[in-house]
């Protein structure tokens, strides 16, 4: 069998910003014998991920992104997923005709084992968790990578045919890949999101659907039903269509009838054991279900998973309870989509804390599941914005703060026993946090404090 790894020995490679996955690729390709050029913006002296690759011999150029950089011979450009399009680099090499990729396309290239990649608006960590949980003591070892924290191509590079990986991809990751295509593709859910990134709905759903854009009719996909644009794209894949809803019966994948989880007409179990909490959820796990029982899971073990697995952190995260107050952890929820979910997952009144980045749109569409809010509690740049939304769904208590450890024991003094006290932003934490996870892990500080 040829090894996939000659495809990028004695290749020019331009590596575009570094970060974990331009790191990781550098690596990686550096050992495979790719002749590399490495590029970032962090000057030399600030950057420790540049010295490492520097002592390896590797030719690093920091401090900017020079257009000089396209001048001699270029195979492949390797770029972070975060770097827009727009960077005149990109541009430049698109215009070149040089392939712009990111790692995950380096992973496909490379990988002997079959990968199932999740992508979708909202549910992807949690979808990925479950499927990887649930392919345990199964025939192949899942491995877990992608977006959910370890890169894809380090993943894909120790990988074994006695392996299957379990990747969470984003769309900046998909953007970025050609040949890609997994032997089970999930798209979950679509929502507006990130279009300060894409520009347009319509570019947004493209780059989803580039997970399934390569896949062949051995392959799977794995799709939402009931979600109109995903229908439409789903279209043009060439691989066998599983599809799953809430809503209703897809003989042909999964489904609920009768209180009862089904995957292909064949009873999984009663919705009463599931732990996981949020109708939101639920979607996430009848598509965790399809692409487990399609890569070899066994029934006991999915039951044994649905049965225990009660959430990941920082996605309607229990964190504790505080003379009667509950209080929740969602700060993934990024987007309004998110928030609407994690809204709709209680019945007990709510104090509300949200805002962060502002992306230019509006909140208006949080408005119908506001009604169970008791009070909110803003902070960021978006808290204006928040705030009119809250006003005109007529809540009362409308509370500004500087960020979310002073909203936290703010949130306390405005509840009662008996309410929930959650943290669902709606927003991006980029304006005062580097990720949501530390935005949630300050949250949970601050009520650890409290108690």
């Amino acid at each position: 069998m040829v090894d996939k790894r000659e495809e990028f020995k004695g290749k020019h490679v331009l590596i575009l910003g570094l970060a974990k996955s331009g790191f990781a690729a550098a690596k990686l390709l550096h050992s495979y014998g790719a002749i590399l050029t490495v590029n970032d913006r962090t000057p030399f002296e600030e950057n420790e991920q540049a010295k490492e690759l520097a002592d390896k011999g590797i030719h690093v150029i920091c401090g900017g992104h020079p257009l000089s950089l396209l001048d001699g011979r270029i195979d492949y450009v390797v770029k972070n997923p975060g770097i827009p399009y727009s960077n005149p680099i990109v541009k430049g090499a698109l215009e070149k005709n040089i392939p712009v990729i990111t790692e995950v396309e380096i992973a496909g290239i490379i990988s002997k084992a079959d990968i199932i990649g999740i992508t979708g608006s909202n549910g992807k960590t949690t979808t990925t968790t479950l499927i990887g949980e649930m392919l345990k003591n199964s025939a192949k070892r899942p491995l877990v990578a992608g977006n959910i924290g370890t890169v894809l191509c380090e993943v894909a590079d120790r990988a074994t045919e006695e392996d299957v990986i379990v990747a969470e991809l984003s769309s900046f990751q998909l953007m970025g890949t050609r040949t890609f295509h997994p032997k089970v593709a999930l798209l979950l859910n679509l929502f507006e999101a990130h279009l300060d990134y894409h520009g347009s709905m319509e570019d947004y759903g493209a780059a989803k659907a580039r997970i399934f854009a390569a896949q062949t009719p051995e392959d799977y996909t794995v799709y939402n039903e009931s979600d109109e644009r995903i229908r439409e794209l789903v279209k043009h894949s060439k691989a066998k269509k599983i599809p799953f809803s809430t809503k209703s019966i897809c003989e042909d994948g999964a489904y609920i009838k009768d209180g009862i989880v089904y995957f292909q007409n064949e009873a999984i179990i009663p919705l009463e054991k599931i732990v996981l909490p949020g109708k939101h959820n639920l979607e996430n796990i009848l598509a965790a279900i399809s692409a487990a029982r399609l890569s070899g899971a066994k029934q006991e073990q999915i039951v044994h998973v649905l049965a225990t697995f009660s959430g990941v952190k920082h996605r309607t995260q229990y964190v504790g309870t505080v003379e009667g107050r509950k209080f929740y952890n969602d700060s993934k929820a990024t987007n309004i989509l998110a928030t609407k979910a994690a809204l709709s997952a209680f019945n007990e009144p709510i104090v509300l804390l949200a805002g962060g980045l502002d992306r230019g749109n509006e909140f208006d569409d949080l408005k119908p599941y506001l009604n169970q809010v008791k009070a909110i509690i803003t902070f960021g740049q978006t808290a204006p914005k928040i705030e009119r939304v809250a006003r005109e769904a007529g809540i009362e208590v409308i509370k500004r703060v500087d960020n979310v450890e002073e909203a936290v024991p703010v949130a306390y003094g405005t509840s009662s026993p008996g309410d929930v006290v959650l943290l669902s932003p709606a927003c991006a934490s980029w304006d005062q946090y580097k990720t949501f996870e530390q935005r949630g892990d300050i949250f949970i500080d601050a009520v650890h404090k409290l108690k």
